[in-house]
This record gives C-alpha cells, structure tokens and sequence, in this order.
C-alpha cells in the first residue's frame, strides 16, 4: 500500500473511531475526501481541529484555492493559510478543488449549495453556517458562492478578492455578513479599485466590510500567511459581535 492510502485509511480510521466510541477526543488531522456532486465528483480536504469530538459543533470555513483551484492550491491554502490556526483554535476547515477544472465563481459554482448540505450532514457546524475564503481566484470564488448562498455564510474574506460581474443585488445579498478584504500595496493587477468600491458600498448599507491595503506587499500575502494567518482567524471571531453596525 502506498504511502498516501495509509494516510488516508488512518485519518478515516481516527475520524470513525471518534464517532464510535462517544465522540471521544481525536487528534487533528487532514482528511482527503470524495463525494458525488452535481453530476460531478469533487475532491476536497477537510481539516479536524485538535481534540476534535464528532458530537460538539464547532465554526466551519469553506476555503478556496487561488489560480486554477486544483487539489495542489488546496494545500498550499491550508498549509500557508487555513490549518495550524484551524486546529489551535477549533475551526473545522472544508477546502474543496474546482470540479473537471471548473472554478468556482465560473461553472464550478454548480456543486452549491449541494455540496454544503452534504458537508452539513457529516460534521456539526455551528448555527449552520459557515465564513467563506480564499486568495486571488479563491477570493473571487468565495464572494460568488456567498451572494449565491447567502443563508449558509457568517463572512467573506478575500486575500484579494472582489464580486464577479459586481451587482448591487449581488452585494446587497452579502450585506448582512461581516467582510474582510486584503490587497498587497504593490499588486500590479486591477484589485485595488473594485475592492475599495465593493467595500465602501457594503459599508453605506450598514455592514462591517473592512479594505485594508497590506504595506509592502505584492499580489501573494505574505502578511496573511504562516503565524500571521491568525489575522484571518480574528475576522472570524469578530462575526460574534455582529456584521452591522
């Protein structure tokens, strides 16, 4: 057996023994996963925080890969961005790959809300409800699936990030959940005016949405990732205090 399947067989065996024996504690893992969505199947990794009990509730992400969203940004995103604060703070994370290289704010958006109910039914979420995120690409996707689906997200962060094909109805319906937008000073690309106009309209309608120009920084956050990913993880305990001012 190869080296990846004992992962896989290990990180199952973990997650089923928890449910078995009382949801009794298990140690953090990364599980790789398959389903059947829509037609299509969708790879996805999911990140368990440490202790995890499969009988508590505990704060979900949905996070997106940037550029093409295969399997390979996924890891990057959870390796720089998502899992070691996911498991410190107790953070279930749900990291899905572009389906047949579909991406996600283009005609991978038709695993939703599908793909949610099923992810719903196999881990406790809290309130049902999930923060959405992602860099670049993955930015773009989590604020197409949040206007689409509003009644399953809490926040949108984008690292960076900005509406596609912008509409005020499409902005109205995310108008209700905390935003949080993150641009490198030296990003060389078009993300710096649509931001800054997104947030300030979502702003005039009464809702935290928060621009910030990260100082130094070229199109890849490095101020976002590593011990600073923990940034990402304050906007989502911030959605405790309200999404409106």
């Amino acid at each position: 057996m190869k080296a990846i399947d004992i992962t896989r067989t290990l990180s199952g065996v973990a997650l089923i023994s928890s449910i078995m024996f009382g949801g009794l504690a298990a140690r953090a893992s990364v599980l790789d996963q398959t389903k059947r969505v829509a037609g299509v199947t969708v790879h996805y990794k999911v990140v368990l925080p440490d202790g995890y009990d499969a009988t508590k509730a505990y704060p979900g992400i949905i996070a997106f890969g940037g550029g093409p969203q295969t399997m390979n940004t996924v890891d990057g995103i959870l390796s720089r961005n998502f899992r070691a604060e996911a498991e410190k703070r107790g953070y279930i994370v749900v990291a899905p790959a572009a389906p047949d290289g579909d991406l996600f704010f283009e005609e991978g958006a038709r695993i939703f809300p599908d793909f949610l109910k099923m992810i719903l039914a196999d881990y406790k979420i809290q309130d049902g409800k999930f923060h959405i995120a992602g860099p670049s690409n993955g930015g773009i996707s989590a604020f197409h699936i949040a206007a689409a689906n509003p009644q399953y997200f809490l926040s949108v962060t984008a690292f960076p990030g900005y509406m596609w094909e912008s509409t005020e109805a499409k902005l109205q319906a995310i108008s209700k959940m905390c935003v949080f937008m993150y641009v490198g000073e030296n990003d060389e690309y078009r993300w710096h005016p649509e931001m800054q106009r997104e947030a300030e309209f979502l702003r005039s309608k009464g809702t935290v949405a928060r621009y910030t120009v990260e100082k130094g920084q070229p199109h890849r956050l490095d101020t976002l990732a590593g011990a600073h990913a923990s940034r990402l993880f304050d906007g989502f305990e911030e959605t405790k205090n309200g999404c409106s001012k």
